[in-house]
């Protein structure tokens, strides 16, 4: 199927890292109406995704943190996991890569450095396929692109190589909330690519000139 282009933008709800009140427990349809896609990046209930995923009749795309090891028995009803994989949404691809950098030797939902790249050289077929990416999907951020020094909420390197070599739209990650630091940062620029940290919740609108075509 082939996927074409629209006169108007992508609004996309990016969630991470917190439930929001005023989304979940105020929750109120109007407040989203206008949403046409949402993504979170990690480390959230599952029944809080789902919740979205019944009221809110968009997709409901997700990477796993590095505090999601309950998916593995209750994955989010009615969600799609996009870790390792191009979802193509409305001509855009968002690529997914969850978790955090390892600071518990072994434990799930962390990696090296050198897992991570692996990672991501396993993507090698899907990238040349897709002809590259529009959104990155991260549950971590970039090193040294609003992440932190302390091992647990450094960032990975490979990510910076990744929007330096197909110049994405955007990079969506979590991780890092905004109560850990004085220099919290929402939004950032690397290259061509605006980085978002979306903890909480945030709105961000996916421009049409920048749409490209794909097929599914």
């Amino acid at each position: 199927m082939k996927q074409t282009q629209k006169n108007e933008g992508v609004n996309i709800l990016i969630l991470t890292d917190h439930e929001s009140k005023l989304l979940y427990d105020y929750y109120e349809p109007e407040r989203i109406k206008d949403i046409d896609l949402i993504i979170s990046c990690g480390d959230l209930a599952p029944e809080y995704l789902s919740f979205f995923a019944t009221l809110c009749n968009v997709p409901v795309l997700y990477v796993r943190g590095n505090h999601d090891g309950k998916y593995d028995e209750t994955p989010p009803e009615g969600c799609i996991c996009i870790e390792d994989d191009i979802y193509v949404f409305r001509g855009i691809r968002i690529l997914g890569l969850g978790g955090s950098m390892e600071y518990i030797p072994g434990a799930k939902g962390q990696y090296t450095e050198r897992k991570m790249r692996r990672r991501v050289r396993r993507l090698s077929f899907k990238l040349w396929r897709r002809k590259g990416f529009d959104i990155l999907v991260a549950h971590a951020p970039a090193y040294q692109v609003n992440d932190l020094e302390d091992l647990p909420h450094r960032g990975f390197a490979v990510f910076r190589t990744l929007m330096e070599k197909y110049e994405p739209k955007f990079f969506f990650h979590g991780h890092v909330h905004s109560n850990y630091s004085r220099n919290f940062k929402r939004k950032d620029i690397y290259g061509k690519t605006t980085v978002i940290n979306a903890y909480d919740f945030y709105v961000v609108e996916y421009p049409p000139q920048a749409m490209s075509s794909a097929k599914m």
